[in-house]
């Protein structure tokens, strides 16, 4: 990574713009949110699928609350990119590794009540093959905080696949009940890992196709 992540002191500019871009942004998808209270006012994981670029960026726009993302290292190595991230309450994770220092970024945010969004697929996922990743299970369990499930349906049509055009259909995002850490009993804390990362993945696909019935109501 050549650019080492410099959070700024204070995130003005990211409130600025999510208040004026990212609602305009949202106005233009014509973005409906579903399960909005499902999300507490504590430290808290929403995990959404992934099949759009358009995906993290709506559901920062949207998120009751100002979320910090998860976003892959390499997107640092830009100068100009790496500065917005900064600004956007984004951070690093270096994928295909534990990355330690993304896990004690998270778990620091989380312990001072900060959303963290992540998506377990780890990178978009057209055909749902992708194999889930486990680091949103690992933080939750680890930092006793819940996981929100999020499905997200419309932004795979912004640009299908043999597409030059950007359309504008309708997006729709369905916040679930909250998944507790503490639900899952195992003995050995990578069984408990595991078992509620498939609870998580589960329970994405259940709000996906919420998602799915609310954009076509």
């Amino acid at each position: 990574m050549k650019h080492a992540p410099k959070p700024p002191r204070s995130f003005w500019f990211a409130k600025l713009v999510r208040a004026t871009v990212g609602r305009a942004l949202a106005a233009l998808f014509r973005t409906r949110v579903l399960g909005i209270e499902h999300v507490p006012g504590s430290g808290v994981i929403l995990a959404g699928n992934h099949i759009s670029y358009a995906d993290p960026v709506l559901l920062w726009c949207k998120s009751p609350r100002p979320t910090h993302f998860m976003a892959k290292s390499e997107l640092w190595d830009s100068a100009l990119m790496a500065w917005g991230l900064d600004r956007f309450w984004a951070f690093p994770v270096k994928r295909g590794a534990a990355d330690r220092e993304a896990l004690l970024r998270a778990s620091a945010l989380l312990k001072a009540g900060e959303p963290v969004g992540i998506f377990p697929e780890g990178t978009r996922n057209f055909d749902g093959s992708a194999e889930a990743q486990q680091g949103a299970a690992f933080l939750a369990i680890r930092n006793g905080v819940p996981v929100v499930p999020v499905g997200i349906a419309g932004t795979d049509e912004i640009s299908p696949p043999g597409s030059r055009m950007i359309h504008f259909p309708k997006v729709t995002m369905s916040f679930g009940e909250r998944i507790d850490p503490a639900g899952f009993t195992q003995e050995k804390r990578g069984e408990r890992v595991q078992a509620m990362t498939a609870e998580i993945m589960d329970r994405i696909a259940g709000e996906l196709e919420a998602a799915k019935r609310g954009k076509r109501a």
